[in-house]
């Protein structure tokens, strides 16, 4: 499934067939320069004809991309990218509420190659995922999208083929309201999150096989335990035997990653002007590969209105972790000052950075990177206990142990099949959690602890009440499964290669989905598709998103109507993890006009 590696060879041919030697200071759209004069994107796309707006970003009815390997340098080392018209991140595409679009792709690649448009409602066949909507574009061909647009927001675009997502294939995709923005601001800009290694994604994945912890450099050491206490030999022996790491917060790291906003790492300070009072709308996007980022803007508070390119009531906070896939768009109104913003990755071991500031050449203070954080018993599904930190605990007694509870007898066996039901124990499944819970009202990974505000799952509520939620008629429980010994991924167990059976709805029913994960890491699951509408207790509120985090040993339910018939793409939004196998299709019958 991965994407032969580049050779020189290769890289050369896609540059010439980009357009030849590009510089490298051209493989920036102008959506992601720095920003060096004030602009407002809402109006730009009123045109029907194909062309660039004034912001440089791609409208109308109808839009070609080409897609090719074209040279990109990052901190003095220059390596083969997979870009959209020769630029890391692709172009912005900017469309209307209510227009029809058409978008030929075509590959100018020597393999296989796709663009999906994420979180995009459309006929499926339109979806771009090989193998499930259409057979892929081939090698110098073109195939051309057509569907009409139905929604507004913050969206993006990426492959689905063979890793090019890991190696430059993505780029932002804003739709504007028919209808004007609910809220109003004068300004915005895009702030696209992402991962870049010189080492590509299938090496990535094969030393992730040979050693799952090849790019953990924060392992907990001999005398480190995070109670204070020295570990004993007996605690390495029973994490070890659970084969399980405190520190498994990531498995690719800035060992090998630098992360980047708009394409250009931390120390190119990609900055964004503003003039002071305005309101500034940013619109966030995670597009790495296998990057969940902590997102702040020390100083300066955020409003959060829009989650997954929905609206939600605006609610402040000072931080949001936003998994891979995930789009916010933030209000802020900065004074006459420099900010700067943070993106960390969520094992902390490394950053991106940006500014934003009223005059050109301004900086901020950057803070140093946070402690790493560590796993919990929470995290291994060990319940709340006494709601504090047991990374210290005695684990050695740990695995079977029988903790009596008021009488109850609780589990603890991390293998036990009792305890999830429906999930096959093949050798990919190193772990059950034994009290999975509910945490969509807690912070992400290593947030627990901030002093400030952090957005939370239960903090999102439409701006009003709906009157199109109705009672699901069924439950499908979907388990997340792993080895991480092994490096393998799964849904109840099997990987996508060995699953016999489609999840299948039947047309317009109302199912709702609820994830458990099996595992220590937060997993982003995505489906195509469809919004869903998250079970988060805001009643006639509930959120509508097309992609969730689910904590570890966590559980998090959506409700969804199958209006959309086809095949559609279900999947862990971390790259290594869908091409390991945590992937499935969920398919709706019938089709239009087909037999029920």
């Amino acid at each position: 499934m991965f994407q032969t590696p580049h050779d020189r060879r290769a890289l050369l041919a896609g540059a010439l067939t980009a357009g030849g030697g590009a510089a490298a200071s051209l493989l920036f759209p102008h959506w992601a320069r720095a920003q060096t004069h004030h602009h407002h994107g809402a109006s730009t796309a009123t045109g029907t004809a194909t062309g660039a707006t004034t912001e440089g970003a791609l409208s109308g009815e109808h839009i070609a991309l080409t897609i090719a390997r074209t040279p990109f340098t990052l901190g003095g080392r220059t390596a083969s990218a997979t870009t959209v018209n020769g630029t890391v991140p692709g172009p912005l595409i900017r469309l209307r509420e209510g227009q029809d679009v058409e978008l030929a792709v075509t590959n100018h690649l020597d393999v296989d190659s796709s663009i999906h448009w994420h979180g995009i409602l459309l006929p499926f066949q339109m979806d771009g995922v090989p193998g499930v909507t259409f057979p892929g574009i081939a090698p110098h061909e073109t195939f051309t999208y057509r569907f009409p647009v139905r929604q507004s927001g913050t969206y993006w675009y990426h492959s689905h083929s063979g890793g090019q997502e890991g190696t430059g294939l993505f780029g932002p995709l804003v739709i504007d309201p028919a209808h004007g923005e609910r809220v109003e601001t004068e300004r915005e800009m895009i702030l696209m999150l992402s991962d870049w290694s010189f080492t590509p994604p299938m090496e990535i994945w094969r030393k992730l096989k040979a050693r799952p912890d090849y790019y953990n450099f924060q392992q907990q050491a001999l005398f480190e335990n995070p109670s204070g206490k020295p570990w004993t030999q007996e605690q390495k022996l029973a994490w070890g035997r659970m084969r399980m790491s405190p520190m498994d917060i990531a498995d690719v790291t800035g060992a090998t990653y630098t992360y980047l906003i708009n394409g250009q790492g931390p120390d190119a300070n990609w900055t964004g002007l503003f003039r002071p009072g305005e309101r500034v709308r940013l619109r966030v996007i995670n597009a790495s590969a296998m990057t969940i980022f902590n997102l702040r803007i020390p100083g300066l508070p955020f409003t959060v209105i829009a989650a997954d390119g929905s609206d939600v009531a605006p609610v402040e906070t000072d931080e949001i972790q936003i998994g891979v896939a995930e789009t916010y768009d933030l209000v802020v109104t900065p004074d006459e000052r420099a900010y700067s913003i943070i993106a960390e990755s969520s094992d902390r071991s490394g950053f991106a950075r940006a500014t934003l500031a009223p005059r050109a050449g301004m900086v901020a203070p950057v803070p140093p990177l946070r402690q790493p954080p560590r796993l919990t018993m929470k995290d291994m599904g060990m319940g709340d206990m006494d709601g504090t930190d047991h990374s210290g605990h005695d684990m050695a007694a740990m695995d079977g142990m029988d903790h009596g509870d008021g009488g109850m007898e609780m589990n603890h066996s991390m293998r036990d099949p009792a305890t999830a039901p429906g999930v096959e124990l093949t050798p990919g499944v190193d772990m059950l959690a034994p009290m999975p819970t509910d945490r969509t009202g807690e912070r992400g990974l290593g947030l627990d602890d901030v002093e400030h505000r952090v957005l939370v799952y239960t903090d999102l509520q439409t701006p009003e009440d709906r009157d199109d939620l109705t009672p699901p008629t069924r439950e499908i429980v979907v388990h997340l499964t792993g080895n991480m010994e092994r490096y393998m991924w799964s849904f109840d167990g099997r990987r996508f290669s060995e699953m016999v059976e489609p999840i299948r709805l039947a047309h317009n029913e109302r199912v709702r989905f609820t994830l458990v994960n099996e595992t220590m890491m937060t997993h982003p699951i995505h489906l195509h598709g469809f919004f869903f509408d998250l079970v988060n207790g805001a009643g006639k509120r509930r959120p509508r998103k097309h992609t969730v985090s689910v904590l570890p040993a966590g559980k998090v339910s959506f409700d969804v109507t199958a209006d959309a018939p086809g095949d559609w793409a279900f999947h862990c939004h971390l790259l290594l993890h869908m091409m390991s196998g945590m992937f499935n299709v969920v398919t709706v019958r019938p089709l239009e006009g087909g037999a029920a």
